[in-house]
């Protein structure tokens, strides 16, 4: 066997995907799942409930806003000790604490436990957004880096509505079945904390910190000894200060990042939260089972944009999403008597759309920020997007009191549109870069210079 030559090594971003980038791949959806499951368990838990653990309605807006506002605060505050702390550590550790409190869901006496339970358990929440995204963004090549990070929203989804499936069986059970829906989601948590124990530090984070004799370990150890330690930006801040994402040269990426999650968050949140009463408004029946077929929809939405990411790009995507998502809503609002079926399209399309554009939210952040803020830019905008979701919520039923069933569709759709300016002024295109070249891109719509040497040495790879 001929002995190696420098000229031969492979960069990170061009390595074929391997066995271990799906396991990276595998526990790292697992976090969001189970953040799709205790957010969306709370639904049929809350049916049965309010009355053997004495909900009033007060507390049962609260108990259905308490993960929101935890997410709020994880976001925001675990992004920023993710980078300080390293990935490997936070990965493990948060769904640790994910098992604990689901589990003591199950012994609560009073509503303000479960609401503080709740609270914390959306604090861990928050936290595995940055955690997740940043670990798999910055071990996975390029050609799979986009697919891979949309992948965790579908994984959040398919939690979502695992939740609500396994809550309806659970159910049949009896009056404590509550009980066991809120501590059900420690057992899909306990399996991601057993697959993600042996998974290692993200080298680019140990080479942001001067640890480069252990990147260059983990790089041989699980990617292979050929691999040449990742290229860094060397425009990248050494600042540990959290107002890096305002600093010259993120300030504008910071901006995009929080509008454009913050729009589509708000959109969707609000629609689907009031669904079933808009369509009551709307005159028709058994919206109940109209919404929930709806909803399912959400879900579907996910697999062509996951399909499309790498062809169609990431600007294309997000503009088209945000004008589609605009136009069902605006048909909604100015077409008076329409048949139910072409309502039901409608709310369709809305759904499949927005959920489609809605992959872009952990693409963006993790390819656009180097690694030293990566996670911080991930959590941010997770902080941002729950304010929208809340002001959303908070304001929607108030206006269809003031103003109609209208005033929820035209509200939605001058949110999506207020995204697709801010897409079409600012939104990067970064398919094809490594992630240092994606992290030095301009945010003004122009792509990222590709390195078409090692594109090359990809495809002959493939």
């Amino acid at each position: 066997m001929t002995q190696e030559h420098p000229q031969h090594m492979v960069a990170i971003d061009d390595l074929p995907f391997s066995r271990f980038h799906k396991k990276l791949l595998v526990y790292s959806a697992a976090g969001p799942f189970c953040d799709g499951y205790v957010l969306g368990i709370i639904g049929p838990a809350l049916a049965i409930l309010s009355q053997p653990l004495g909900v009033t309605p007060v507390w049962s807006g609260l108990l259905g806003a308490s993960v929101l506002i935890g997410i709020f605060v994880g976001g925001y505050l675990f992004g920023r000790i993710t980078d300080l702390v390293g990935r490997r550590m936070m990965y493990t550790v948060d769904l640790v604490v994910f098992v604990v409190l689901s589990l003591l869901q199950f012994i609560v006496t009073e509503p303000w436990q479960l609401f503080v339970l709740r609270l914390l358990l959306g604090v861990a929440v928050g936290a595995d957004y940055p955690i997740a995204s940043s670990m798999l963004a910055e071990f996975m090549p390029r050609k799979q880096r986009g697919p891979a990070l949309a992948s965790l929203i579908g994984a959040w989804w398919l939690g979502y509505v695992a939740a609500y499936a396994l809550g309806y069986v659970i159910s049949e059970t009896g009056s404590s079945s509550w009980r066991w829906m809120l501590a059900s989601s420690a057992v899909p948590a306990l399996a991601a904390v057993l697959g993600r124990r042996n998974l290692p530090e993200s080298p680019r984070w140990l080479m942001s910190r001067g640890r480069i004799t252990e990147a260059r370990r983990v790089i041989s150890q699980h990617l292979g000894t050929n691999v040449a330690l990742p290229e860094e930006d060397a425009r990248t801040p050494a600042t540990e200060n959290r107002r890096a994402l305002t600093a010259p040269g993120y300030r504008v990426r910071t901006l995009f990042v929080a509008v454009f999650w913050m729009c589509q968050v708000m959109a969707n949140y609000t629609i689907s939260t009031f669904e079933p009463q808009i369509l009551q408004a709307m005159g028709i029946r058994n919206h109940m089972l109209f919404a929930a077929v709806i909803s399912i929809f959400d879900l579907i939405g996910i697999i062509p944009a996951i399909l499309l990411i790498n062809r169609m790009g990431r600007r294309p995507l997000l503009n088209i999403t945000f004008a589609l998502s605009a136009l069902p809503l605006l048909l909604l609002a100015i077409a008076a008597d329409l048949p139910v079926a072409w309502i039901v399209v409608l709310f369709i399309v809305f759904a499949m759309v927005n959920t489609a554009g809605s992959i872009l939210q952990w693409v963006y952040p993790s390819e656009i920020f180097p690694t030293q803020v990566r996670a911080s830019a991930v959590g941010f905008g997770t902080s941002v997007s729950r304010i929208g979701a809340a002001v959303g919520t908070f304001l929607l039923p108030m206006a269809m009191a003031s103003f109609g069933v209208s005033a929820a569709t035209i509200g939605g759709a001058v949110v999506c549109l207020i995204g697709l300016v801010v897409g079409l002024i600012l939104a990067p295109e970064t398919r094809g870069t490594t992630l240092a070249e994606a992290a030095g891109s301009s945010v003004t719509g122009t792509p990222a210079p590709e390195n078409h040497a090692t594109e090359k040495t990809q495809e002959q790879q493939s």
